[in-house]
């Protein structure tokens, strides 16, 4: 892949797609009922309702041209297929991410027993798939120039 067009459409999909996912999922927030507050594990970010969408859409577009563009140059012979090896589980990591991060700031009434879980089973299978994507892409890395 270390071609430099590749290689940032890669990185920008990789990058672009834990925003999407969280764009795409939406506020995960109970209805609290007249003069409750919810109840927070972590609070989300105020980035307004206009921010939030423009981030989002420019994530999908991002993702979407990217996979356009990579899929496109596996096609054509210029991207070694063994790089999806690396990359779907990054995008799989970011995706787990960005639906994560919803989960964790959703408002509740009482405990937010689903950010308890995210951060404990989620964290460990976003560090998996990390894992795999560097040690596929080394492996890559490292067979290319010895072969």
């Amino acid at each position: 892949m270390p071609n430099g067009a590749r290689a940032a459409a890669a990185a920008g999909c990789i990058l672009a797609t834990p925003v999407a996912v969280w764009w795409l999922v939406g506020d995960l927030s109970a209805t609290a009922p007249p003069g409750a507050e919810l109840d927070y594990a972590v609070r989300p970010p105020d980035l307004g309702a206009g921010v939030e969408r423009v981030a989002g859409l420019l994530a999908v577009l991002v993702v979407a041209g990217a996979l356009v563009f990579l899929v496109w140059s596996a096609r054509r012979g210029r991207l070694d297929g063994r790089w999806w090896a690396a990359l779907g589980p990054a995008l799989a990591a970011g995706a787990l991410a960005g639906a994560g991060a919803r989960v964790v700031t959703a408002g509740t009434i009482g405990a937010n027993i689903g950010a308890g879980l995210t951060v404990a089973g989620g964290g460990a299978l976003v560090a998996v798939l990390l894992l795999w994507a560097a040690g596929w892409s080394l492996r890559i890395l490292l067979t290319r120039k010895s072969g």
